[in-house]
């Protein structure tokens, strides 16, 4: 049982809190002499009470695709080196990096879905609209590929629009689309937000449960910049690969934690863990199984748990976040 442990942390990278802090480490039931792999390590707040749980022998595995954060975790991970492994790789490798490090069979993995509050501090990745910085959101700039710079002024009317429907769920799309087209070109985050901001009203939050609506505002360009991260990064595509890649390395009784931030994330993990929680995935309308589907998960969590007001209050970030905890059969 973990007591009295302060999980915050402030440095050169603004203060960092783990979300739904307790609740992972309830979820995963770190114990001692146990192997837990993060696969989103980001400045080490769920890793270090993961291996504080798990002392005096408990190991962790930790992976980010921000080699900044990779550095970022090393330093906040130093009183427990000799239990801790570190890996600049995208969670989509996770199964040949957890066999390269010894870390199978696993008996919990965590995935912290989304961008880290690193990264967010940072003006100059091109993850906030509060701030003046690059359009580039790549998790990883020392792989290359397209930044938001580049779809933000290569893309069609049509590929945009699109692009803004899909990954932000953008209701206004194709006003948004249009806009930046005929402001091209952009180069920067306030350049960007400005854009949106002048088509695009500001959206209520409603409160948890579907409560009644808060005074606190969504920033109009929120869904925009979520819709550039995610195609920026495949996110999607790298969660796709490997959430089977989790099961496939748990050891029976292991658990498997997810925290996602917006619903295409969520939904996607929700239907995964469904389908691996049953026998038989055939449609409805077969009468006799013939998949030869096996279970392979049994949800621990039938509905995600979501964070307290006093953790949204000390965490505004935290709000949209969602966990989802599973156990290998």
């Amino acid at each position: 049982m973990l007591v009295n442990f302060v999980h915050s942390e402030r440095g050169r990278w603004g203060i960092h809190i783990p979300v739904l802090f307790q609740a992972v480490l309830d979820g995963l039931q770190v114990r001692p002499g146990g192997r837990y792999i993060d696969a989103t390590v980001g400045g080490g707040g769920h890793a270090v009470g993961i291996l504080a749980a798990s002392s005096p022998d408990g190991c962790l595995l930790g992976l980010d695709r921000d080699s900044e954060a990779v550095d970022v975790a090393g330093v906040r991970l130093a009183d427990y080196t000799g239990r801790v492994v570190l890996m600049h790789s995208s969670f989509s490798r996770l199964a040949e990096v957890a066999h390269a490090c010894r870390f199978v069979p696993a008996d919990g993995v965590l995935f912290d879905l989304g961008f880290s509050s690193l990264q967010l501090a940072d003006p100059t990745r091109g993850f906030a609209f509060m701030t003046d910085g690059p359009l580039d959101m790549r998790f990883d700039s020392a792989k290359g590929g397209p930044t938001a710079a580049a779809l933000v002024n290569h893309l069609s009317l049509e590929e945009l629009t699109a692009l803004l429907y899909r990954y932000g769920e953008e209701r206004q799309a194709h006003r948004i689309a249009e806009a930046i087209v005929a402001a091209r070109p952009l180069h920067t985050t306030k350049e960007l937000a400005a854009v949106v901001e002048r088509v695009v009203a500001p959206s209520r939050l409603r409160g948890a449960g579907g409560g009644r609506v808060q005074r606190r505002r969504i920033h109009p360009a929120t869904r925009t910049f979520q819709a550039l991260r995610i195609a920026v990064n495949d996110e999607l595509a790298a969660l796709e690969a490997a959430l089977p890649q989790a099961v496939e390395i748990l050891a029976p009784g292991g658990r498997l934690a997810v925290i996602g931030f917006h619903s295409l994330e969520d939904r996607l993990v929700k239907h995964f863990l469904r389908r691996e929680s049953r026998d038989c995935i055939c449609p409805p309308e077969v009468p006799v199984c013939v998949c030869d589907h096996q279970a392979t998960l049994r949800l621990v969590t039938r509905k995600p748990i979501r964070p307290t007001a006093d953790e949204i209050a000390a965490n505004p970030r935290a709000r949209s976040a969602r966990l989802r905890v599973a156990e290998r059969m």
